[in-house]
């Protein structure tokens, strides 16, 4: 289901939609254009994000950009944890919401 082949369909949507596509495309490279945040802490949090999104595409794209931005081994894996401390924390205090009346 998941092969990153599927995202040459991307074509087909910006072609259909061209407005709408070049305005993404012109946002994308504007939220990941360094600036008060360099490109690879971008790249990381876009990691985080794909993380707990559990998005293929987002985690094999933006781990790619983070290593090309110099990111290590032990950058990415803290990441991980980070996303997933975020991930469980949210299901932890969500469920406060057991016990309302």
């Amino acid at each position: 289901m998941y092969d990153m082949k599927n995202l040459a369909a991307l074509k087909t949507i910006e072609n259909a939609a061209a407005p709408g596509m070049q305005a993404f495309w012109a946002f994308d490279k504007a939220a990941f254009a360094p600036g008060a945040i360099d490109s690879k802490t971008k790249q990381l949090l876009a990691l985080a994000v794909a993380l707990t999104t559990q998005c293929p595409y987002c985690i094999a794209i933006h781990t790619k950009e983070a290593r090309k931005a110099g990111a290590s081994d032990a950058e990415l894996s803290e990441t991980a944890v980070v996303a997933a401390a975020m991930r469980a924390g949210a299901a932890i205090t969500h469920a406060t919401h057991m016990f309302q009346e």
